[in-house]
């Protein structure tokens, strides 16, 4: 299902009063007349992808954690090169360890055909303390004119409907208006790290944007840092606004103490609380461990924790209050918030969550809830397990 959201703004009072509070606190700005597009598994996602590159008269900038060998990729990188020999700027961002796995003939490929390849943060640099902080956003803009985020990386894992172990359950986004201006920057932001020219005259456009829609959106961009990031204000900033409910899909969830305690606070002063998790195909055993330890913690004060049957689920999507919605490349984990590069976008809608708050709806049909008694007599061995796993989540 496609969910295409621009209808009503949200009721006055409250939308204004969120806007302001995360502008105040994030210190960023949001835009007004957005549209948002809500892209649910690759039957959805890939389509939209190729359309917009293969649409390119202008420019195309990419940027993306994950670029694996396969069919994707392959016939990504095909457009990517057809593009450029077609005399369109195509300029494509690779984080050095997440794409890796690449076909380098692929690679060989586009930069014969033109396109700008760059890699971030090579470890081979001799700078040993940014091995661990990589860019795990992914973003697409065409033609500075509609822009793509969310959680999907290019591999074949990612094809299909979510039926089955070897299609994966994950929701992006494709956005017109003011805040494709937020993604390129974020694009530009990590582009800086690899190559001096940010813009060319002639070729670069900053154009006034259209306002197709009427989603008020802020662009958060979380950097590899030292203490808390921007999305780790975020996320606190948005479990300390909830006043009814908070929904969590994440693909990755090993919350630090201090939010493992704002989901607990949030759950005691009446604030319904749902985590949607990976369940016996998470790709990360180690991580879905870390998490684990968690559990009763959050059982104890009525979070529902809920796993995901059929496939990896890699989604990362929060929705509070059937109002704001929070979606992008972060996870709610320690990695997200400290150690990566990230953008989120923070979008007030009531019908884009209304819409997200269906398909979460959806999901937990195909998913198992955690029960706090059962999960109260697991086995010494699983104890033993998120113990042990536990001592090194700070970098999970």
């Amino acid at each position: 299902m496609t969910g295409s959201v621009h209808a009503d703004l949200p009721e006055a009072p409250a939308a204004e009063r969120v806007r302001r509070t995360l502008e105040g606190v994030l210190g960023v700005p949001a835009t007004e007349g957005n549209r948002i597009d809500v892209l649910r598994n690759g039957d959805e996602i890939f389509p939209a992808l190729f359309e917009a590159v293969e649409s390119a008269r202008h420019t195309v900038d990419f940027l993306t954690y994950v670029y694996w060998r396969g069919r994707v990729g392959t016939e990504l990188a095909g457009l990517l090169a057809s593009r450029a020999r077609a005399g369109v700027r195509v300029r494509v961002l690779l984080d050095a360890l997440g794409a890796r796995p690449i076909d380098r003939c692929l690679v060989e490929e586009m930069e014969q055909a033109g396109v700008q390849v760059r890699w971030f943060r090579p470890p081979g640099r001799f700078r040993p303390w940014e091995v661990n902080h990589r860019t795990h956003r992914k973003v697409l803009i065409v033609d500075e004119a509609v822009a793509f985020t969310g959680g999907v990386g290019i591999s074949d894992n990612w094809l299909g409907d979510a039926r089955g172990p070897d299609e994966w359950r994950d929701t992006h986004f494709r956005v017109t208006g003011p805040a494709v201006d937020g993604l390129r920057s974020a694009f530009l932001d990590n582009w800086a790290e690899t190559d001096p020219v940010l813009f060319e005259e002639g070729i670069d456009r900053f154009p006034q944007q259209p306002q197709p829609g009427n989603a008020i959106v802020q662009c958060v961009r979380g950097a590899s840092e030292t203490g808390w990031s921007d999305v780790a204000t975020l996320y606190r900033t948005l479990l300390q606004l909830a006043e009814r409910e908070i929904r969590i899909t994440t693909a990755y969830f090993v919350p630090d103490a201090d939010l493992a305690q704002r989901l607990c606070d949030a759950a005691d002063r009446g604030v319904a609380v749902q985590v949607l998790l990976p369940g016996p195909h998470a790709d990360k055993r180690f991580v879905q461990l870390a998490g684990e330890a968690d559990y009763e913690l959050l059982l104890d004060h009525g979070v529902e924790i809920w796993n995901f049957q059929p496939s990896m689920l890699h989604a990362k999507l929060m929705t509070v209050d059937g109002l704001i919605a929070n979606v992008g490349s972060a996870n709610l984990n320690a990695r997200s918030v400290t150690w990566d590069e990230e953008v989120n976008l923070v979008v007030l809608d009531a019908d884009l969550v209304r819409v997200l708050d269906a398909q979460f709806a959806e999901d937990l049909d195909r998913s198992v809830r955690i029960e706090p008694g059962r999960w109260r007599r697991r086995s010494a061995a699983q104890h033993v397990l998120e113990t042990v796993v536990s001592t090194g989540r700070r970098m999970f």
